[in-house]
């Protein structure tokens, strides 16, 4: 949103409460308005102070009386103001009601940092959770015995997944040595409540829904903080978690207890330097695992399909979208992750995520192929790139039933 004009006093005033108080920080703090506000204010003044009127390196006191008593107005007025209506921004959430105080929501420099030359380090693992659809359930007597889902089911995957994902990396190559771990949390965490049919069917409302995953996020994070040493989390918010029934551009995140979920993650490991977050306030995150350049979106935003390529046409055509847009902002990456489209794919370009909490009647009632709850595992080498690819298989995979019994009519 963008900031009122600010009449000259107030200008004067922010500036001159900088100065008396020594910093930003300290000024907001002493005047009791949020820290971005000031600082947002004080650009604006300095701005206006180099644009021409008249500096406050002179005491206020020798400033004309009624210009003062008008200075005195003003402020009063924008204080009382502030104080019976805060501004619930993201900044004021983040500080004041979740109470974190740390600046760790960036990439960490461990993730970026090249080994040294000859180094026999095996790279950074990538494991891909989105899509889990906490809260749904799925029956099995609706689609063919071929799958189930519930929260009870989803604690036990997602163990899974971690213990297999360690397995993989740490027991079946040659004398692994990793900087860490990167956790990309790829939104549809919940199912939330934007369909109908999820308001009548889901297991539990959203609330319970929301403290039930984050117990089960923070014993993922903290097994792979013990297993890799350290951890880095980035985030992107999908659109199951949304908390109104269209899609929005504006404030996107910050409606969505996906954002809730992650930022509460952040304050439970705001004293861990092990674990670091990425949280963006836009739908995509940018990071890069050595040289190696991502970009992680939900998905959502990639409409339509094909009958005979799938979720490929789609996917393909938004790739090709992103790469020309983050071209002309400087945002260029190597690699796109999303989620949304529950089918694992793992290429160069672009790689697309399973979900954990598997086929279901949505995928029945449309013909859509069956594959297993699984997410993706794959290893980012210092100068090779993206090297192994593991799909995370979360429950064994089906094999042909024998001896099936048919409806058989006799006479």
């Amino acid at each position: 949103m963008a900031m009122k004009p600010l009449s000259q006093a107030v200008a004067r005033a922010t500036i001159e409460a900088v100065k008396k108080h020594g910093s930003e920080v300290a000024a907001a703090k002493a005047l009791g308005i949020p820290r971005a506000t000031l600082q947002a204010r004080h650009r604006t003044a300095k701005q206006m102070e180099k644009d021409g009127f008249a500096p406050v390196s002179a005491s206020l006191e020798d400033q004309p009386k009624d210009k003062l008593v008008a200075t005195i107005v003003d402020l009063k007025a924008q204080i009382l103001k502030a104080r019976s209506a805060p501004t619930l921004d993201e900044e004021y959430v983040k500080s004041k009601i979740l109470g974190l105080t740390k600046e760790r929501f960036d990439v960490p420099e461990w993730v970026t940092k090249m080994p040294k030359r000859g180094s026999d380090v095996t790279g950074v693992p990538i494991l891909f959770a989105s899509d889990w659809h906490w809260g749904e359930t799925v029956d099995p007597n609706q689609i063919g015995g071929v799958n189930k889902f519930d929260m009870e089911i989803g604690h036990r995957r997602a163990q899974t997944l971690i213990e297999r994902a360690i397995d993989l990396c740490m027991n079946h190559l040659a004398k692994p040595r990793y900087d860490g771990i990167v956790f990309a949390l790829g939104g549809d965490m919940v199912s939330g409540s934007i369909h109908e049919e999820l308001e009548i069917t889901n297991q539990k409302p959203i609330m319970p829904v929301v403290v039930d995953i984050i117990g089960v996020l923070i014993k993922c994070i903290d097994r792979l903080a013990d297993a890799f040493g350290r951890v880095f989390v980035p985030c992107v918010t999908g659109n199951h978690g949304r908390n109104h029934k269209k899609p929005r551009a504006k404030d996107r995140v910050f409606d969505n207890f996906d954002w809730l979920i992650y930022q509460l993650l952040a304050k439970h490991f705001d004293g861990d330097a092990r674990i670091t977050f990425l949280i963006p306030d836009g739908s995509d995150a940018s990071f890069a695992v050595y040289n190696h350049r991502y970009l992680l979106t939900h998905g959502d935003q990639f409409r339509g399909g094909d009958g005979m390529i799938g979720m490929l046409g789609p996917v393909t055509r938004g790739d090709m979208k992103k790469r020309a847009r983050n071209a002309q902002i400087d945002l260029e990456y190597d690699t796109m992750m999303i989620g949304h489209w529950h089918q694992l794919h793992m290429g160069t370009r672009t790689i697309v995520n399973g979900s954990l909490k598997g086929y279901d009647e949505y995928a029945a009632s449309n013909n859509f192929g069956f594959e297993i709850p699984q997410q993706a595992l794959w290893i980012t080498h210092p100068t090779e790139g993206i090297s192994f690819r593991m799909e995370v298989h979360l429950e064994e995979k089906r094999s042909a039933i024998p001896n099936r019994e048919w409806v058989a009519v006799r006479t």
